[in-house]
Order: structure tokens, then C-alpha cells, then sequence
């Protein structure tokens, strides 16, 4: 059977025939997850890229839908695939991007490279002290996959002790120092000089960051978001950040999300905030490794071998 293939990526004429040339016998149609219908989903035996949520609630032929996203908590949500659907995420694509730039945050705000910037605003040639080298920081990374593992990789590089945290025990990976189960979160809060979170949007992330672990951080210490935004309390966060409970924090997401104009956080020096532009499409390479991870997941699914980065529908992580 002929197998539709509906594709909503931004992909360039080379994207075009390297997947045209791994499904020869697929009908491919291209549109936008702004340009999709709920019509053109139904048809769909496979969609490749994050079509709108609710358009999916007609699509019963669908069998594979393949995420452009590391996350997927948008669609383990009861009711949004029909049963049997196959869900994949596209990890494995963002590594470089976002871990690149959540260390130029990080680097950033240990070199007060923000107060400088809003000096020379201001036009003030003004000294502001003592900073903090990344060589021998102890860096705590919550959630270990590919974005996890790249940034661990690239602070160890410079000389830091990377901690490294896990849902599921394991060995650890060479990109850590040491590897530690998630009860223990409570425990090495206190003894680091910053903690990156690149955790997925679960039940058990929402607001894993309030208040009493806020301030179990050291006054000294850095908070860096680049997974979700509401594995953070922002009422929490504001809190500790202008009350010199924390000494900065680096956010590419944010709880709510876009954060909206009047917000308090927007206010505070001691913040960098970008809008969920680690990933995306900035870095022209993420791309093509999105196509190139479609492309092994499509082949595979329609020679009916097992799938990469196959999410698990119950705990939105990858099987």
C-alpha cells in the first residue's frame, strides 16, 4: 500500500529528495504546521514534523507520527494519537545547538558579562568585581540525553566537576564525574555552583524548582533552564533572584510561555531570558540532522524494524 507522508518541516530541495529517496513508493505532500488541516492530517499515514495538537483527533490511518522536537509532552496527552500510533522524537538533533547556548549563558553570567552589557546602556565605565571561573565549578545537569550529555561534555572540557542526575540508574556516562539518582537532588543542591535543567514537561517536573529547593541553592549559584519552563516555580524564582537568595539565572523557556510583557522577571538584572530560541532552526545543522533522524525512522518503519528515540506514550520519555 502506498503510504502518504504528509512533511512539516522547513525542508530545502536537498531534505526533499534525500526523503523522497528513502520512501520511493510514499506519496509526500509538504506544508507548515501553520498551513495544515485537520483533512490533510487524517490522510496521513505519516507525519513528520509538530502538526497542532488537536488536528490529530480525526487522524484513525495515522501510524507513525515523527517529532522535529526533543519533547513530546504534547501528545502523550489521553486522546491526542489514536491508539497504535507510533510517537518519535527527533533527540539527538539539538545537542550542539542548546548546549552551546546555555554554556554561553552560563559564562556569561559567571564573567557578569549582563552587568557590563547594561553599563554600557547606560554608558557607565563601571568595575564590577570579582567573577567566577568555570575550572573547577561543580555543575549539577539534570536530565542526561543528548542535550544533557553534549553540555556535560563541553563544561567538562573547560575544567569543571560535572554532576550528572538520572530518572533511571545506570552506569555513568564518560561526560560526568559522577552520576547520581534523582532522590538525591535535595542532597548536592547545596554543594554546587550551578544546576542545569534539561528536563521534559512531566507530572513529576512541574515545579520541581519551588521555593524550598530554591533556597536550598547557595546564594552564589546559577540556575540555567533549557528544557521546560514549568520544571521552574517563577514566583519562587523571582523571589530568590531579587532577594540575593540566587545569585543569576539563564532561562531559553519559560512558565507561562511566551512570557508576557509586565512580567517581574523580565525586570531583574541578575536574568537572561530568550524565547525558546536555543534550538529551533538556528543552528543550520539541526536541521539536517532532524531530516537525517526522519530519515532512519521512515526507512525503518516501513521495513517494519524497531524505531529510534521511540517515546513511551505513559512517561513521555524514550523507550
Amino acid at each position: 500500500m502506498t503510504k502518504k507522508i504528509l512533511v512539516l518541516i522547513p525542508v530545502k530541495d536537498r531534505h526533499k529528495l534525500r526523503l523522497e529517496e528513502t520512501a520511493p513508493n510514499g506519496t509526500f505532500t509538504y506544508a507548515s504546521p501553520q498551513t495544515v488541516t485537520e483533512e490533510m492530517a487524517a490522510e496521513s499515514h505519516i507525519i513528520i514534523g509538530n502538526i497542532p495538537p488537536k488536528l490529530l483527533r480525526t487522524s484513525e490511518k495515522l501510524e507513525l507520527l515523527q517529532l522535529n522536537s526533543s519533547g513530546a509532552d504534547a501528545y502523550i496527552k489521553e486522546g491526542i494519537l489514536a491508539p497504535g500510533t507510533m510517537l518519535a522524537s527527533a533527540t539527538g538533533a539539538y545537542g550542539k545547538a542548546v548546549s552551546e547556548h546555555m554554556l554561553a549563558m552560563l559564562l556569561s553570567l559567571q564573567k557578569k558579562l549582563h552587568l557590563y552589557r547594561d553599563a554600557q546602556n547606560r554608558e557607565e565605565w563601571a568595575d564590577e568585581g570579582e567573577v567566577v571561573s568555570i575550572t573547577d565549578s561543580r555543575i549539577l545537569i539534570l536530565g542526561l540525553g543528548d542535550i544533557g550529555r553534549s553540555f556535560a561534555a563541553l563544561t567538562k572540557t573547560l575544567g569543571a566537576y560535572v554532576i550528572g542526575m538520572k530518572r533511571r540508574p545506570g552506569a555513568a556516562p564518560a561526560c560526568v564525574h559522577e552520576l547520581l539518582p534523582a532522590e538525591e537532588l535535595e542532597q548536592v543542591l547545596p554543594t554546587v555552583d550551578a544546576v542545569v535543567s534539561f528536563l521534559p514537561n512531566t507530572p513529576e517536573t512541574k515545579h520541581l524548582f519551588d521555593r524550598r529547593r530554591l533556597s536550598l541553592m547557595k546564594p552564589s549559584a546559577i540556575l540555567l533552564n533549557g528544557g521546560r519552563g514549568n520544571s521552574v516555580d517563577p514566583d519562587a524564582l523571582y523571589d530568590a533572584l531579587s532577594s540575593g537568595a540566587l545569585y543569576a539565572a539563564g532561562l531559553d523557556v519559560t512558565d507561562p510561555e511566551p512570557l508576557p510583557p509586565g512580567h517581574r522577571l523580565w525586570s531583574l538584572p541578575n536574568v537572561y531570558i530568550t524565547p525558546h530560541v536555543a534550538g529551533k532552526y538556528h543552528l543550520p545543522e539541526t536541521l539536517d540532522r532532524i531530516v537525517e533522524i526522519a530519515c532512519s525512522n521512515l526507512s525503518s518503519h516501513l521495513e517494519g524494524k524497531p524505531l529510534k528515540n521511540l517515546i513511551d506514550l505513559t512517561t513521555g520519555y524514550c523507550k
